[in-house]
């Protein structure tokens, strides 16, 4: 938990998906000044939603947080919203976890004073259960499951961030304006996770963006190629911090076409298009 006088805020993403259906869940807390509040967001492919809470809705032991009548952790979540416009009910349980062998921002993310810190509890996971959104039933079977979570001030200027799921394994990738003092750097972050195996790159290792733009983007380390190409916009509004504050909106397709592409050693280990992406490109500069 990310604590001090300043605005700061700390949330977590939970999206679970299945060959027809993705729901996504996003529960934060936030503070400015003296003001502390915490939220709900849900996010659908069709439609997304921001509930917000007072700062007593909000309770934490260990890994495991509550808003509300609404729980989270390893073993899954308890959604129990009923606010304007938006009616949710329903649990949903997560099977064994698959996290990063060390965390993913690596040594950065012991540098001070960043204005956020990313974390990916579990690459991929199974999730049963249901959930009714609004009278729309949300059925997973030993769906897919993704949890990673943000802590910090405020998120990027600009970034691209997209993650998908995928039969062999599981993918994320995100690349990041990072200001540190005084100055701006590009910074990346990504996992490809396959056949069991984890391909991390990351600033801290020496990848660098070879290409980007039109909602595309290329990362080069070493022996390894990964690109990721954006190839429809569907993106629903979503609230974003800044300086603590949930005052920014950003756009996250939950489930969208994309295009993968993974290389090694000359090899292409990995290529395929999916219309079951996730992506958030803010990149205005680039688009």
């Amino acid at each position: 938990m990310v604590l001090g006088k300043r605005g700061w805020f700390y949330g977590w993403y939970f999206k679970c998906q299945s060959e027809t259906q993705t729901l996504a869940v996003i529960p934060a807390v936030h503070r400015t000044g003296s003001a502390k509040t915490c939220s709900l967001q849900i996010i659908t492919e069709e439609q997304s939603w921001t509930v917000s809470f007072p700062k007593e809705a909000f309770r934490q032991r260990g890994r495991v947080i509550a808003i509300g009548k609404n729980r989270f952790g390893k073993r899954g979540i308890r959604l129990s919203v009923c606010a304007p416009g938006l009616n949710v009910e329903g649990k949903l349980a997560f099977g064994d976890l698959f996290p990063l062998k060390y965390p993913v921002m690596g040594p950065f993310s012991l540098i001070p004073f960043l204005e956020c810190r990313h974390s990916i509890w579990s690459m991929k996971h199974r999730v049963w259960g249901s959930v009714s959104v609004n009278g729309t039933p949300f059925s997973f079977d030993g769906a897919q499951g993704y949890w990673e979570g943000d802590r910090g001030r405020s998120f990027p200027r600009e970034y691209i961030w997209t993650q998908c799921s995928f039969p062999e394994g599981a993918l994320m990738l995100s690349v990041a304006d990072i200001p540190i003092a005084g100055f701006h750097f590009r910074g990346l972050i990504g996992v490809v996770v396959l056949d069991g195996r984890e391909y991390r790159f990351g600033t801290y290792l020496g990848a660098k963006t070879s290409e980007i733009g039109n909602g595309r983007v290329k990362v080069v380390q070493g022996r390894m190629e990964l690109e990721a190409a954006l190839l429809e916009q569907t993106g629903k509004p979503l609230k974003a911090p800044a300086r603590g504050k949930m005052v920014r909106t950003i756009h996250e397709s939950a489930a969208c076409r994309a295009r993968y592409c993974f290389r090694k050693d000359n090899r292409t280990l990995l290529s395929f298009e999916t219309d079951r992406a996730s992506f958030e490109y803010e990149l205005p500069s680039y688009k």
